[in-house]
């Protein structure tokens, strides 16, 4: 590996004697602590295993031996060789520019660059400020000073703070890039972080590099002062100033913040250097660059000192002076000394040139403001609502661009951040006044918050231009309910028909959305608010109850809502990049527009969740697969179901189009792939060879080669034309989730279960290399359409980006709060989408590893119910992390228990009805106190999801079950694990215990239900049958007969006594996810994902009724104590309850949805997918 070395055995010895003296073990927490390193590398280390020069040089380092009598000679090459003391920097060092602007111009500036040097490299200071007012050139004198330091250390990495980025988020970041990405677990409070990061610049050599520091601020008298929730920067700045190290930290700002005019000075390490305009001679440069003028040096001379050398300021004096004076200077300095114009700040310059600006150029100026980042004509075009057209916009683009007060990038047009500042105080200073007097001008015509912009620009405009507004009108109205009052007047006035401000309807555009966007931030319920008929643009409206709210007839362009999605499993771009696909187990397929994040189309037809998608490779045709054993094929333009492939006997989990597009291969849990022709859905050939489930498959580029990957542990390769199997990759020691294949055809990737990404040979199907990172399976992998970057995610919650040449990792992406199932590369490779089971679809900037946009769902699935031994209440878990107490005999909630960080699967009364417990996918179970809520306490020990829980009749006992495999019990007075059953082969679905509480029973994805004697703890019986999962299990009162649920679509009832299956009760289409008995034994309900109740006779196996009602798969069934009423959860977001007698629907449990009431009726800006999904939220009209 490059830039890799390796230890000699006599060096292990000289470090063995040195570790001894420490007393620490070879692989001690404090060494890996002080070395910035792990345990891994430390076993390598000492297994003489090549590791990179830094790292080796830091374990060294750490027991005080010099590296260079540890390493092995014939390992170092010498171009590592530096002075013969340490690695040349150029060869380990990482750069990252960030945001770093690239100068086009840069003018002299000799004599404080050296003295900056000399500061940092000879008097080695840890901490300068560059000083200076806006325009002085601070961002170009860091710039320029960082290229010159570059060579000089390790790590260079440059950050601006424009956007003012929360200090946590900056630190995590920084500690990140400065640890290679292998720091995911960081510290939770900010001093931790802070500290960890102070080790990082003790360990290393490093230039930080933080522009705009006045960003962070507040404006003003309070010179130096923090902004609100931003002070702890000033702790991250005390501690790199006051703590030793190696490292350097510049930064740039208008102002010194405060805690440097106490610990800088002259000589010592923390110094501020002010910087002044430029000399006569570089001012006369910048000058001349912007055209011919006339003039003598004395005239030069006064402009440049009238101007106290400002650059940016003489940039746009130059522009003045070519446009309205014909390059006489003469004349323009008669001009001066008409007026009482005194140059004392950028922003006295800014005042004059604004007022010269026409109305489109102002325009323009507080759009490119509120964007906060380059933006190209299109968006500025979209962005502007005021009548204009695009040749008067081009034109007032390049008129502010010759007169300096914008820039052009590749990226598009934007401003310099002292020109991005004033504008922003601008509309800081006149939105209160408008929306005090009523009074509209810029509140019309220019939204304060972009809800569609990307997530981090629309955080930095919440919080650099809609608060600081809050704050004003706050001082001026005096609280919140006054203020939203207020608000509320305006909208009332809107909507008069007599409002003057009505009648352009399209130049209040923005009024509307600009208050709902006050509102939500200020955290007032708009339920029952009436919008209708008004222009509600740039609203971002997800996540925020809207309960009885009224849009009829408004147009919400541009406002964004939360989406219906349930566990996203996978997502595919367009060959294109326009559109995104995603699925879930909702059952449905969605298509995206990309760059509005509208829903544009909704696929429905399958029957059960959706495991993955694929376009064909010109884009007209969508693959999704299913576990209702079927693929389908959608016509991409307007969403029908073309074709349906039938033929796999189980769940498919994958599919994949041929380059040629003529076929299409698709892998299931029967164990095989299946090829088939496009144009006449038949099945042209079926691959055999994995002994299990298999779970994901690639085609090369060229076609020739399929790779699969397995459960049993395998990635296969086949010849897509015969089928035969060409070659099998061994190594992995856990299932293969994913496979990729690399642009060139050659390299093929896969993600398994056993931590581990390893790339494979295509050819030989031999094991080139492997990547370790992350702490949970990789469910994920992708290549970048050039090859160059792999994406892998898994159940760590993380997305990792690594470079496929050097084998490094080159960012981590955090956002997600659960398992990420799928990544992929949009067709440039220029973002990549993830995927997870939070509810959320995340666009990631792969450059910059920022997060560009975020779909959230919100489906609150009423999963687990369980009725209380008093026949009054009623439990029911859910996917939004909570259970909920209801009283049946009203149907209403009477206690939400908030806790779980995830799902809750399984509810359980005790016998006494004083506890619940409660088990989550958080891989925990809580024990709550029924009569006040409270947790009593939370039982940890299961290392993966905990499917379900069962109280033992004494309600002394808790039985669990879990995806790690396992049934724990647990004494349910201390919390403590009494004893662990581990037989199982696959994740626990259900257990159940008898009624005298000594046996337990447990239903598992192995196919299995095992018996268990509770007081020996060990297994007396196994029950086979069931030829797929067996979701729930339940006895019979009597303890006699085991009633079994499976994924195979039976039910099966079974002899306890004999072990034996008496009747297998059929009928439900789909899945059976619950079983129950009625107290008496004599009947048992079922719950499908076929949305069906099904209510069965014991003693002949009949169906006796079936309950419809349910719009989604039924997940389970409960009866009451006196068994007059059955109780069903669905995913449809209810609870019903039915008359067993009659068949009657008592009740209908549901608490109001995210948009409850919400009147949409004609609607604009919306289509039919986004209405039709804010309906399922509970939406009207």
């Amino acid at each position: 590996m490059k830039n890799s070395v390796r230890a000699s055995e006599l060096g292990l010895k000289l470090l063995d004697r040195a570790r001894r003296l420490k007393k620490w073990n070879k692989t001690a927490e404090a060494w890996c602590s002080s070395a910035f390193t792990s345990r891994a590398t430390l076993n390598r280390f000492w297994a003489r295993q090549p590791i990179r020069c830094d790292t080796f040089i830091a374990i060294c380092s750490a027991v005080g031996v010099d590296w260079e009598k540890v390493v092995e000679s014939d390992n170092i090459k010498p171009d590592q060789i530096n002075n013969g003391k340490s690695p040349n920097l150029a060869q380990i060092k990482r750069v990252d520019w960030g945001q770093a602007p690239k100068l086009r111009d840069f003018y002299g500036r000799t004599e404080e660059l050296n003295t900056l040097q000399q500061w940092i490299l000879q008097d080695k200071c840890r901490l300068v400020t560059l000083l200076g007012m806006g325009g002085i050139g601070k961002t170009s004198v860091a710039v320029t000073l960082a290229h010159l330091l570059e060579d000089k250390f390790e790590f260079v990495i440059w950050r601006t703070l424009r956007n003012a980025p929360p200090l946590e988020e900056l630190v995590a970041d920084l500690i990140q890039f400065l640890s290679g990405q292998q720091e995911t677990n960081l510290p939770s409070s900010v001093d931790g972080k802070i500290l960890r990061l102070i080790r990082y610049l003790q360990g290393r050599r490093c230039l930080l590099i933080l522009d705009n520091v006045e960003s962070i601020l507040q404006s003003g008298d309070r010179t130096g002062s923090y902004r609100e929730g931003y002070s702890e920067y000033g702790e991250l700045l005390r501690s790199i100033g006051e703590t030793a190290h190696h490292s350097c930290l510049l930064l740039t700002s208008r102002e010194p913040p405060q805690e440097l005019t106490i610990l800088e000075g002259e000589n010592l390490p923390i110094r501020c250097f002010p910087l002044k305009g430029l000399s006569d001679t570089d001012g006369q440069e910048i000058l001349k660059e912007k055209g011919n003028f006339a003039g003598d040096d004395t005239q030069w001379l006064t402009v440049i000192e009238h101007y106290a050398g400002n650059p940016l300021a003489l940039k746009m004096v130059a522009c003045l002076v070519r446009d309205f004076f014909y390059g006489n200077i003469a004349q323009f300095l008669n001009f001066l000394k008409q007026g009482s114009f005194i140059f004392d700040d950028i922003r006295d310059l800014l005042d004059r040139q604004f007022q010269r600006l026409s109305a489109t150029q102002q325009d323009l100026m507080y759009w490119l403001a509120i964007n906060r980042e380059p933006v190209f004509f299109k968006e500025l075009e979209q962005d502007v609502v005021c009548h204009r057209c695009a040749p008067d916009i081009l034109q007032s683009l390049g008129s502010l661009q010759r007169r300096s007060l914008i820039e052009k990038t590749s990226a598009g047009f934007t401003q310099q951040p002292v020109v991005m500042e004033y504008m922003v105080n601008r509309l800081i200073e006149q939105i209160p006044e408008e929306i005090t007097s009523k009074n509209f001008a810029l509140l019309r015509t220019h939204a304060l918050v972009k809800a569609t912009a990307p997530e981090y620009i629309r955080d930095s405009q919440v919080s650099l231009i809609l608060e600081p507004i809050i704050e004003r009108l706050l001082a001026s109205f005096g609280c919140t309910k006054n203020l939203s009052n207020h608000l509320l007047e305006i909208i009332s006035m809107l909507r008069s028909p007599t409002s003057t401000v009505k009648k352009i309807t399209q130049d209040t555009a923005y009024i509307c959305g600009n208050i709902i966007n006050i509102l939500r931030q200020l955290q007032v319920d708009l339920s029952s608010y009436d919008f209708s008929n008004l222009t509600v643009w740039q609203a971002n409206l997800q996540g925020i109850k809207l309960h009885n709210v009224n849009f009829a007839h408004a147009d919400l362009t541009g406002s964004v809502f939360t989406e219906t999605l349930g566990n996203i499993l996978s997502a595919a771009f367009s060959p294109d990049g326009k559109l995104l696909a995603t699925c879930d187990t909702d059952w449905k397929v969605r298509l995206w527009e990309v760059p509005s994040g509208k829903l544009v189309l909704l696929c429905e037809g399958h029957t059960n969740l959706v495991r993955d998608l694929a376009f064909s490779h010109d884009g007209k045709i969508l693959a999704s697969c299913s576990a209702d054993h079927t693929v389908k094929l959608w016509d991409v333009s307007d969403g029908k179901c073309l074709k349906t492939c039938t033929g796999h006997s189980n769940e498919v989990c994958s599919v994949a189009f041929s380059p040629d597009g003529q076929t299409l291969v698709s892998s299931s849990g029967d164990h095989t792939l299946k090829v088939w022709d496009l144009k006449t859905g038949e099945c042209l050939n079926t691959c055999t060879g994995h002994s299990s489930w298999v779970r994901s498959i690639a085609f090369s580029p060229d076609g020739k080669t399929i790779a699969s990957s397995s459960d049993d542990h395998t990635v296969k390769f086949w010849d897509s034309g015969t089928g035969e199997c060409l070659n099998t990759g061994t190594g992995h020691r856990d299932c293969v989730g994913s496979v990729a294949f690399s642009s060139d055809g050659k390299t093929l990737a896969s993600g398994s279960g056993d931590h581990t990404v390893k790339f494979w040979e295509v050819t030989t199907g031999r094991c080139l290399r492997t990547y370790t990172g992350h702490s949970s399976g990789v469910y994920s992998v992708a290549f970048s359409p050039d090859g160059k970057t792999l994406a892998s995610g898994g159940g760590d919650h993380i997305v990792r980006l690594w470079d496929t040449s050097t084998n490094e990792c080159l960012k981590t992406l955090h956002g997600h709060s659960n398992q990420v199932f799928s990544v992929a590369f949009s067709p440039y490779g220029n973002t990549l989408v993830c995927v997870s089971l939070d509810q959320k679809v995340k666009l990631w900037d792969c450059q910059t590893g920022q997060c560009l946009k975020t779909w959230y769902g919100h489906t609150d699935w009423a999963m687990p119910i369980a009725f209380s031994s008093d026949g009054q209440t009623l439990a029911s878990g859910s996917n939004d992390y909570t259970v909920r107490v209801w009283d049946y005999g009203t149907g209403s909630c009477i206690r939400t228990l908030p806790g779980h960080t995830d799902f809750v699967y399984s509810v359980a009364f005790s016998s006494d009805r004083k506890t619940l417990a409660s088990g989550s996918t958080d891989n925990t179970i809580r024990l709550w106190d029924v009569s006040t809520g409270r947790c009593i306490r939370t039982l940890h020990g299961h290392t993966d999801w905990v499917f379900s829980v069962a109280f033992s009749s004494d309600g002394k006992t808790l039985a669990s079950g879990s995806a790690d495999h396992t049934v724990k019990l647990w004494d349910v007075s201390t919390g403590h694990c009494i004893r662990t059953f581990q037989e199982h082969t696959d994740r626990l679905c259900s257990v159940a215990f008898s009624n005298d509480g000594k046996t337990l029973a447990s239903g598992s994805a192995d196919h299995t239900v095992r018996l268990w004697n509770c007081e020996i703890g060990s297994c007396v019986g196994i029950l086979r049958g069931h030829s797929n999962r067996v979701h729930s299990v339940a006895f019979s009162p009597n303890g006699q007969l085991l009633a079994t649920g499976s994924t195979d679509h039976t039910v099966k009832l079974w002899d306890i006594g004999e072990s034996k299956c008496c009747k297998t009760l059929t009928g439900h289409t789909n899945w059976v996810l619950s079983v129950a008995f009625s107290p008496d034994g004599k009947s048992l309900s079922s719950g499908s994902a076929d949305k069906t109740v099904r209510l069965w006779d014991v003693s002949t196996g009949e169906c006796l009724d079936i309950c419809t009602g349910h719009s989604h798969l039924v997940s389970s069934v409960a009866f009451s104590v006196d068994g007059q009423i059955m109780a069903s959860g669905s995913q449809d977001q209810t609870v019903r309850l039915k008359d067993v007698e009659t068949g009657e629907c008592l009740k209908i449990l549901r608490t109001p949805r995210l948009y409850e009431a919400m009147n949409i009726t004609g609607v604009r800006g919306l289509t039919e997918a986004q209405k039709a999904t804010l309906k399922t939220l509970g939406a009207i009209g």
